[in-house]
């Protein structure tokens, strides 16, 4: 009987998803991948074909385990984005996947518009009949929100009187979010 594949298969998703979000596509090494996962380089092209491909595979799992770690909430889009928050500052790595995402492979892949539909469509049905934004236009500027801080300048976070990055500047962060989209969303109904 052969050996399962679907071990090899996890160990080489994950070392990938570290590889890739700290190299992104073009600096990531195969040969890297298949150390950390303790598998031979010439299974990720049996599992993946080629690194592209892996790379792929690689974001469309990332948006599936952040979807599954942070649930959406339509009904509570400020709680969600102050969750969504939380979750980016405990796994940056996610973000920085994303950013390379956008950098090296700026492709419309549909697993990734898949899992946006639906978000889209029940904020639409959250709303007002009287709301002016489009869904789309306040899923983008929620997501936009919660990722500022993380992307900011370090120059920029550098000017904070206190460390970008301790709980207290953070919790600071966080509630500002949860503000904001609650004033766009007050504003969206307003408008």
């Amino acid at each position: 009987m052969p050996p399962d594949s679907t071990a090899t298969e996890k160990r080489l998703l994950e070392a990938a998803f570290a590889e890739f979000a700290k190299h992104g596509l073009a600096g990531a090494r195969v040969d890297r991948i298949g150390i950390e996962a303790a598998a031979n380089k010439r299974l990720i092209y049996l599992h993946f074909t080629n690194k592209e491909q892996l790379f792929d595979t690689v974001v469309t799992h990332s948006i599936a385990r952040m979807s599954e770690a942070v649930p959406f909430t339509p009904d509570d889009l400020p709680g969600y984005a102050g969750t969504l928050f939380d979750h980016l500052i405990v796994h940056p790595e996610h973000l920085r996947l994303a950013v390379w995402e956008q950098l090296e492979r700026p492709v419309v892949r549909p697993q990734e518009q898949e899992a946006y539909r639906p978000k889209v469509s029940a904020i639409a049905r959250a709303q007002s009949l009287s709301t002016k934004l489009d869904p789309v236009d306040i899923l983008a500027l929620i997501l936009g929100l919660v990722t500022a801080w993380l992307s900011a300048s370090p120059a920029l976070r550098q000017l904070s009187k206190e460390d970008a990055f301790s709980p207290k500047r953070l919790a600071r962060q966080r509630a500002a979010v949860v503000a904001a989209v609650r004033a766009i969303l007050r504003s969206a109904v307003t408008a």
